[in-house]
């Protein structure tokens, strides 16, 4: 197999690093397995550094190693499963884990072989990493890469043939922005300055599991500089129409929605009239980390488009209403 680039090799920190040979093997085996070799590394010279690594041993075991990276956002390394396979039905099942990888090591007769047309027996095992997700009411959401990796090792009379590998990921999902009920709009910012915004030919935008999408409802058409825009509450749904479910929470009581993921909870954003605003208080600023809607059952993606929605109020400060909001306190 070919050896890593370079920049693979160098990208792996050296905590990272899952050991491919042991500290003795030389280059030229090392490069042979496809893994990367550092002669002056005191230990694990010989390591893992593509985003997939698979081969069959002579001695008819199944080696297989996958980096984090091989999906974009990174693959939840622990949730990676060899289908069949685990360490009561097979007790030679060897897993290594590091930050940046995950190994797996066992003997092909830990399943069954299957005869092709030429003969030859056919070992074939699949690789899946599974999705978190959370579940509110009677919608479900993720933010997890997933992944399917199939591989099989062919045998033939006069030893072992190039095995073959497939990877499967699912597509990103597509966020939209959309107008609102009231003399309000609604757009997504091309980046976290809100410099430039997305035009309407420029939907559905596409985004990574994970990625923020910075979003803006702003005040349109009104000169009034006591006018404070208030954002009640905003939600997701993998429909146009704002009333459809499954319905996912974004803002709640104007505040990020606390049944999200702690990690990826909405960030809400400060407008100043130091950003050249004239009127800041017309603006109200979050960040999302893109999500895509699942089958609550199966738990597989669904298919489509995610549309943002928002209920807004309009607020005139007064001696007993500020227009304020305060989510520490969660109260208004």
């Amino acid at each position: 197999m070919d050896a890593p680039s370079q920049s693979d090799c160098a990208s792996v920190l050296q905590a990272d690093r899952l050991q491919c040979g042991n500290d003795s093997v030389s280059r030229q085996l090392c490069e042979g397995l496809g893994c990367c070799f550092s002669q002056n590394a005191l230990a694990r010279r010989c390591y893992y550094g593509k985003k997939l690594t698979a081969y069959c041993t002579a001695d008819n075991y199944m080696v297989v190693a996958i980096s984090k990276d091989i999906t974009m956002p990174s693959l939840i390394l622990d949730s990676v499963k060899v289908l069949g396979v685990d360490s009561n039905s097979c007790t030679s099942l060897m897993v290594a884990t590091t930050a940046s990888f995950i190994g797996f090591q066992f003997p092909l007769s830990c399943g069954r072989a299957n005869e092709a047309v030429d003969a030859s027996m056919v070992y074939e095992y699949t690789f899946v990493a599974t999705n978190r997700v959370i579940t509110w009411q009677s919608a479900s959401v993720t933010r997890d890469s997933t992944m399917r990796v199939t591989v099989s090792c062919s045998f033939l009379r006069t030893g072992i043939v190039p095995l073959q590998v497939e990877v499967f990921t699912l597509p990103p999902p597509l966020p939209v922005s959309t107008m609102g009920p009231l003399t309000l709009e609604m757009r997504i910012a091309e980046g976290v300055q809100y410099s430039s915004y997305y035009a309407d030919e420029d939907y559905p935008i596409l985004r990574v599991l994970r990625d923020p999408v910075h979003v803006e409802v702003r005040i349109l058409q009104r000169t009034d500089p006591s006018l404070v825009l208030i954002l009640n509450n905003c939600w997701a749904t993998n429909s146009p129409e704002p009333t459809n479910f499954p319905q996912w929470p974004i803002l709640s009581n104007s505040c990020p929605f606390a049944g999200d993921n702690i990690n990826y909870l909405t960030e809400l954003v400060p407008v100043t009239s130091s950003q050249g605003i004239t009127f800041p208080t017309y603006y109200s600023r979050f960040i999302v980390s893109t999500f895509t809607f699942v089958d609550s059952n199966t738990q597989t993606a669904l298919g489509g488009s995610v549309f943002f929605h928002c209920s807004a109020s309009v607020c005139v400060p007064s001696a007993s209403e500020t227009c304020s909001v305060n989510c520490q306190r969660k109260s208004r």
